[in-house]
């Protein structure tokens, strides 16, 4: 059990500094391990200004996370448009919006009984 949360606590410091790295804006992480019949133990959400932005972040997480830890994402959806980008690492799943795509769908509000905690940027 040790080594499953040692490395799901790898994994989202090293997507949040991918996100970080290209200036991602907004960054919650939200702890869903509580709630019944949840499809992950995380979600990491942020946005990007434009769809240019939101591809950078995308990029610089799968860059990271694969040179850092060796992992890829086991499915990533939304590149078509990069409006809304999810990637999934199973145990964790990454959102990444656009700054109005994310107020229209507000996932946060969705998951209400989660534990959010918001990274604080210093950019």
């Amino acid at each position: 059990m040790a080594k499953k949360e040692t490395s799901t606590d790898q994994l989202i410091t090293k997507i949040i500094g991918g996100i970080e790295e290209v200036k991602g804006q907004n960054i919650d992480i939200l702890d869903l391990r509580d709630i019944e019949n949840t499809v992950c133990d995380y979600f990491i959400i942020c946005n990007g200004t434009s769809n240019t932005q939101v591809t950078a972040i995308v990029n610089s997480v799968q860059k990271l996370v694969s040179k850092e830890l060796k992992e890829k994402p086991w499915h990533v959806e939304g590149m078509d448009n990069s409006e809304w980008v999810l990637m999934d690492y199973v145990n964790v799943v990454v959102h990444v919006f656009q700054k109005h795509i994310r107020e229209f769908y507000d996932i946060e509000s969705l998951w209400g009984d989660a534990k959010i905690t918001t990274i604080a940027t210093s950019y």
